[in-house]
């Protein structure tokens, strides 16, 4: 029989139901492999429903340190009959199917070209526990202890996490591990161990933790000086609320008094939280919401108002699969359009496109110096891959000399001091203007905004010449802000190219792996991530540079194509599209084969000769 033979370099992924109390064990298996020394990067593809529904958890290994899918599985662990066809068909020639053979499996859905591994998981449950409950649950550990046999994982890294994770519940680990030794025994009993799948402990993962991107973009903004949230629950977002008042109970209450020192509001629907979030900013305080594409859909009138009144605001958008409710527990970037454009009328909003937690932390921290810096709507466009896995990342950095950016506000001496306050005069050049906090002075500065036409001097007009005036004066917002956002970042090949890959986001993993797996096929490649909308000089030059640029996005229409063709007027036969919509994060080689089958000089490009 054909086997798979990899060190450190495979895909597991476990096929579990919904609500069966697999996440943790699975979870546990990731762990126990980082901290062996070796990149993992986990990923939880679960249901939108509360129980019974097909799950998967996919691990992928890889001590080169790519993180992003990979096409095919290498073993997979199979308990859900539900879907076990497909699980079976998922598997790669030569890969390894681990299942529970209490039961025979039909012989119709046997492939000769696989490996079956039968462990009797609920068999040694039912003898060695009595509850029912634990049964199931301690069938999850069962298979966790096999593979610690099969692909030679560390017994005590993994007993180390038991521990930890039942320190406050000791009564739990022994349970526990005699559920591991139960897998682990009767694999070595009745089968080769290892297979041709193995770990080897490595140093590969250095300072990195894993955390994921909702947690991280929590404790930026509570970094960032936020106090207000004010949110109404959506999937894949609502994490991130969760994440800001747990950790606002531990940094945010005074050790004194037990006053707690932020406001966490949940909101009874999306506009009401963003109405929140604007009030809250205009009075002063550093404040967010957190939400999906449909939120952003629902906030998009006073979105608008914050934008054409001038009032900071900092919204993470966590996407999903749309349009409408559309796949609320997958991935993708399709709100890239509906967010840069938010509102009706004319509106441009500043995004950020953070790959990492570690991004997250900081691009979330960045979004409210730029909020009050520019006095408008600032958007951390996360996506449901990016926050809710775990990622390995480098670790969350703040340095306590950092000094918040609040941008243009005018002290009560400065109030004093002037003739006249023209809140909407751009004093400067630079189309931001000056602002107060309502109540800084008994009798100047601003108290009250609206979201009509008005003048430098906030006096209602519905004159169009005054109008043009201001929202030209806003638009001049614009260029300021391309001096502030994070530039992009550049890779550059070891020859002359023709060709171009601009990508942004989650998409990152897996377009830098698609340049080796390009390389290999003779086609070399410059890649640009870029990390900001509005587009800096760097992205209009970069496509200037190339005669072709592979476009990578994870939405049908090519939002983020569109975008540049509009901003930047690239021409559009030069901007070609890399596509990736369904749900599932984007892999190297979707990638590598769509520039191939897609590349206009396929003809001077043929794949390098290979040796007789």
């Amino acid at each position: 029989m054909l086997s798979i033979n990899a060190v450190n370099d495979f895909v597991v992924r476990f096929a579990n139901v919904n609500g069966s109390g697999s996440a943790s064990a699975n979870n546990m298996f990731a762990k126990a492999i980082f901290r062996m020394g070796i990149p993992v990067s986990p990923k939880n593809i679960f249901p939108s429903n509360i129980q019974g529904l097909p799950t998967w958890y996919e691990v992928r290994i890889n001590e080169k340190g790519y993180l992003g899918r990979r096409d095919g599985v290498d073993m997979m662990i199979s308990v859900n009959p539900q879907s076990i066809v497909k699980d079976i068909a998922a598997v790669k020639t030569g890969g390894y199917f681990v299942y529970d053979n209490t039961r025979k499996l039909h012989n119709e859905i046997i492939r000769d070209d696989i490996n079956f591994i039968g462990i009797p998981m609920m068999r040694m449950c039912m003898e060695h526990y009595k509850d029912p409950r634990k049964q199931q649950l301690f069938k999850n550990m069962v298979y966790v202890g096999a593979l610690t046999a099969l692909i030679d994982m560390d017994e005590a890294v993994l007993k180390n996490i038991i521990a930890e994770q039942f320190a406050k519940k000791p009564k739990l680990i022994p349970p526990n591990e005699l559920a591991i030794k139960l897998g682990a025994d009767y694999a070595r009993a009745n089968y080769e161990c290892p297979t041709g799948l193995k770990l080897e402990t490595r140093d590969a993962v250095g300072d990195h933790i894993m955390i994921e991107g909702n947690e991280a973009t929590a404790l930026g903004a509570i970094y960032a000086g936020a106090t207000v949230m004010a949110w109404y629950p959506i999937t894949p977002s609502t994490s991130v609320a969760k994440a800001f008042e747990t950790n606002c109970k531990k940094l945010r209450v005074d050790p004194e008094t037990g006053k707690k020192k932020y406001a966490f509001v949940q909101a009874e629907d999306e506009l009401a939280a963003i109405g929140m979030v604007i009030g809250a900013t205009w009075n002063g305080a550093r404040a967010f919401t957190a939400t999906s594409g449909p939120g952003i859909s629902l906030m998009s009138e006073f979105i608008g108002l914050a934008y054409f009144a001038e009032i900071p605001a900092v919204l993470i958008n966590v996407q999903r699969g749309g349009p409408s409710t559309g796949m609320p527990t997958r991935t993708q970037q399709p709100d890239i359009i509906s967010t840069a454009y938010a509102s009706h009328g004319d509106t441009k909003h500043v995004l950020l496109f953070p790959s990492t937690p570690a991004e997250c932390f900081e691009m979330t921290a960045t979004a409210f110096d730029l909020a009050d810096r520019l006095q408008t709507p600032v958007f951390v466009m996360s996506d449901l891959d990016l926050g809710m896995n775990n990622h390995m990342s480098p670790p969350l950095k703040w340095d306590d000399s950092r000094v918040y950016d609040r941008g243009k506000v005018l002290t009560a001496e400065d109030l004093e001091n002037m003739e006249e306050f023209g809140r909407y005069l751009d004093v400067d050049d630079d189309g931001v203007c000056y602002r107060t906090v309502p109540g800084t002075h008994p009798t100047k500065g601003s108290f009250f905004t609206r979201g009509t036409s008005r003048d430098e001097y906030a006096r209602y007009t519905e004159d169009g010449q005054v109008y043009v005036r201001v929202v030209d004066r806003i638009l001049k917002k614009w260029e300021t802000a391309k001096s502030l956002v994070p530039k992009p970042q550049v890779q550059w090949s070891e020859s002359e190219t023709k060709f171009g890959i601009l990508f942004f986001g989650t998409t990152n993993y897996s377009a830098l792996e698609a340049m080796e797996l390009l390389e290999e096929e003779g086609i070399q490649v410059n890649a640009m991530r870029v990390l900001a909308f509005p587009f800096t000089t760097e992205v209009e030059d970069f496509i200037d540079k190339h005669e072709y640029v592979f476009v990578i996005e994870q939405n049908r229409d090519a939002q983020f194509r569109s975008l540049l063709i509009n901003e930047l007027d690239a021409h559009p036969k030069k901007l070609i599209r890399v596509l990736n919509y369904d749900g599932m994060p984007i892999t190297a080689d979707n990638i590598k084969n769509q520039i191939v089958q897609k590349n206009p000089l396929a003809p001077q490009l043929a794949s390098k000769p290979t040796a007789s």
